[in-house]
């Protein structure tokens, strides 16, 4: 049964491949884009995120307020406050949350780089060479962002964002290629 539901969904795959690959070369160009304009696409984002913390917020305080006789009604509200002023503020000052966001990215990932890293150094596993690769590579990005900021708030979200266009694109564009050339006879 599994069998016959991924058979089928790989020949529709297999069918559409020219869709998948439209949209990878999208995103790549999309990607390109991000990465020759790096602030713009930060602050985009920024505005985008603020767009979304107030939508969620109001849509948070009108669910609070219907339901106030359930439990954590205070918690919920807060909430809400909390996710509208923030949406507010963001859109306001979309290049003060880029600095402020950057900063806690680079926070993460300099925590996160160290935790792997000691990860890889204590629990020897098969590919935990790859583990301690990660994390260090993790570390020196955090490093290096936080090493540029301030200034680094204004490029290093459309940065990353730019990057990961480019990447899931490519990986796109090499799934249609391969359901492409995956015949009917391999998939029955």
């Amino acid at each position: 049964m599994v069998l016959t539901i991924f058979q089928t969904n790989l020949e529709e795959l297999r069918r559409n491949w020219g869709w998948i690959l439209a949209l990878g070369i999208v995103l790549v160009l999309l990607g390109a884009g991000a990465l020759i304009d790096a602030i713009g696409v930060s602050v985009v984002s920024m505005v985008f995120f603020g767009w979304i913390l107030l939508f969620s917020g109001v849509i948070e305080g009108v669910q609070t307020l219907r339901h106030r006789t359930g439990g954590h009604f205070f918690l919920h509200l807060l909430k809400a406050v909390f996710s509208i002023v923030l949406g507010v503020m963001l859109l306001r000052s979309p290049m003060a949350g880029l600095v402020v966001v950057t900063l806690l990215l680079a926070s993460y990932f300099v925590v996160i780089g160290v935790f792997r890293i000691i990860a890889a150094l204590t629990v020897q596993m098969p590919g935990s060479g790859w583990a301690l690769v990660d994390g260090v590579i993790t570390l020196i990005l955090g490093i290096l962002v936080w090493s540029q900021w301030p200034a680094s708030g204004l490029w290093v979200i459309g940065l990353f964002i730019g990057i990961n266009l480019i990447t899931t694109g490519w990986a796109e564009t090499m799934l249609a290629f391969s359901l492409r050339r995956l015949s009917k006879q391999a998939i029955a």
